[in-house]
């Protein structure tokens, strides 16, 4: 007779995999994927890290799980504040605004996704997602010309400006070399950084000073 898998077994199977992504979000959050390792990964999860690979093909089938887990939680967000109300500008704006404030104040996430050099399954994801970004940011673009709150052009292009915009200008500011990083943690301090980004892209989207 077949070996046919319990319901119980897949639920215990299904927790201790979700045990093993929870443990490396923590590692990733507190050091990068770079300091991510397997041994710490299998300490925290209480595991041995044999059992890792039995859920997992590789380390990079995990950390590219990991990459999409945290990469979809700050897309989420920006897509809650792109439907919101407001002009098309506004909910660009505040969009905007949501993604750098919240990349600032958890700057080492923050740089592991958006610019830690990674293996090529997760810069996979990371293309994705900039893709993804982009195509929310075209919606709302194309909102905006239909109001008439901003010129018409071609959306798609400047969709991917936008993007290319923000993760860029925060680059500086989330690099682990930077010995301010620490201090990111404070948001009234990144408010005039936050402003003059959003003051570029807006700008760059109207051709108006806002």
């Amino acid at each position: 007779m077949a070996y046919r898998e319990t319901e119980k077994m897949r639920l215990r199977k299904a927790a201790a995999r979700q045990e093993i992504a929870d443990c490396t979000y923590q590692c990733v959050a507190e050091g990068g994927f770079r300091n991510a390792r397997i041994t710490r990964i299998a300490q925290l999860a209480g595991v041995a890290t044999g059992t890792i690979y039995r859920h997992f093909e590789s380390k990079e089938d995990l950390f590219a799980e990991i990459f999409r887990l945290a990469t979809q939680r700050e897309m989420d967000k920006v897509a809650e504040a792109l439907a919101a109300g407001g002009s098309a500008t506004e909910r660009l704006e505040n969009a905007l605004r949501q993604f750098a404030t919240r990349a600032l104040t958890g700057p080492i996430m923050a740089w592991s996704l958006i610019a830690e050099p990674v293996d090529p399954k997760v810069e996979v994801e990371r293309l994705a997602y900039r893709k993804a970004y982009a195509n929310l940011f075209e919606q709302a673009i194309l909102e905006g010309i239909k109001e008439g709150c901003i010129p018409e052009h071609n959306a798609r292009q400047s969709s991917t400006c936008l993007v290319g915009a923000m993760a860029e200008s925060l680059v500086g500011p989330l690099s682990p070399t930077q010995s301010g990083q620490a201090a990111a943690t404070e948001i009234d301090n990144n408010d005039p950084l936050v402003d003059t980004i959003i003051r570029f892209c807006i700008q760059g989207l109207t051709g108006t000073r806002s």
